[in-house]
């Protein structure tokens, strides 16, 4: 993982995005490891969906699945990913409304609150695999920040 405030370049540690209620973990990528994890994670904070995500440069429309998340966003339910390969850029609006970026690489476990505003972006290579965790996939659907 790294981390740094937008505004100013200044790096952020896995405690400091704790302080900022987003939690992160390194976690081994061997699935019977990651996996109790996971079902630790599930029981304690009340997911009860888990499937994986792909997406690469061979992904149908993947310009417009893309689009979807790069624009400021919330959702309902907690957003949860668990990279296995390739890797990502969370960008998310700090407490006090700054934008933290979180670059996640294989063995990264993020979750970025409910009603927590953020986007999501690939990075140029454009690809990324991760295990999604939910509580109920209607939580998931992004509700946009308007831009007045």
């Amino acid at each position: 993982m790294q981390a740094h405030w937008i505004d100013n370049d200044e790096d952020l540690t896995r405690l400091d995005l704790s302080a900022q209620g987003v939690l992160y973990e390194k976690l081994s990528t061997d699935e019977t490891e990651y996996q109790e994890k996971l079902d630790e994670l599930r029981d304690r904070r009340g997911y009860i969906e888990q499937d994986t995500i792909a997406l690469d440069p061979k992904t149908p429309n993947l310009d417009t699945i893309c689009n979807k998340f790069v624009d400021e966003h919330v959702h309902d339910d907690d957003e949860v990913r668990f990279v296995l390969d390739g890797e990502g850029i969370f960008d998310i609006r700090s407490l006090g409304d700054r934008w933290m970026r979180v670059k996640v690489e294989p063995g990264d476990l993020i979750v970025v609150p409910a009603k927590r505003n953020h986007r999501f972006l690939l990075t140029d290579k454009k690809n990324i695999r991760c295990v999604r965790l939910f509580k109920d996939a209607s939580g998931w659907v992004p509700h946009y920040r308007l831009v007045s």
